[in-house]
């Protein structure tokens, strides 16, 4: 592992935790700006990468490190209503690695792989939290649709500034 590999984790998982301070409280699953980190990890990092940048940040939010929404950390957050997006945000991540890797790294590629990484994420989410309450998912889901498209969009376009810098 490069030192270089291991810095840009790191800072990506930082961005993660600052990401989910920013927040919107919407009862118990907020808005926050997660996705939008996790999109950018993923594509300038690639998936093995932000694999690991995941894994790190679930990591410490397990070890009850406060960088989940609202600073909080701890197993009681991982199971609580919006643990199932935490194991989303690491099934997007497998997902896009293996849609890269097969398919290549080009737009395209990337913007299938985002999305039915995000419906899978939503939908982790949902069974999750639908454990806490009863919820359709086409109703439960559809607040987050465009701000996580704008997200999205806004990732694609940092990433490529990114890239060239780093």
């Amino acid at each position: 592992m490069k030192t270089r590999n291991m810095v840009l984790c790191a800072l990506f998982a930082a961005l993660m935790a600052i990401c989910a301070w920013i927040s919107v409280p919407t009862g118990s699953v907020s808005f926050t700006l997660q996705t939008f980190a996790l999109f950018l990890t993923l594509l300038v990092l690639g998936g093995k990468w932000g694999s690991v940048t995941v894994l790190v940040y679930l990591t410490l939010g397990a070890v009850g490190i406060p960088v989940f929404s609202g600073f909080q950390g701890g197993i009681g957050t991982l199971l609580g209503p919006s643990g199932g997006f935490f194991l989303g945000f690491m099934l997007t991540n497998l997902l896009y690695w293996l849609v890269i890797s097969l398919f290549g790294n080009r737009f395209l590629t990337n913007l299938i792989a985002l999305c039915t990484g995000l419906l899978l994420c939503y939908l982790c989410g949902w069974l999750w939290y639908s454990r806490f309450a009863t919820v359709n998912f086409f109703f439960w889901c559809l607040p987050y649709l465009l701000p996580d498209a704008v997200k999205m969009i806004l990732a694609f376009f940092l990433a490529k500034r990114l890239k060239s810098v780093i």
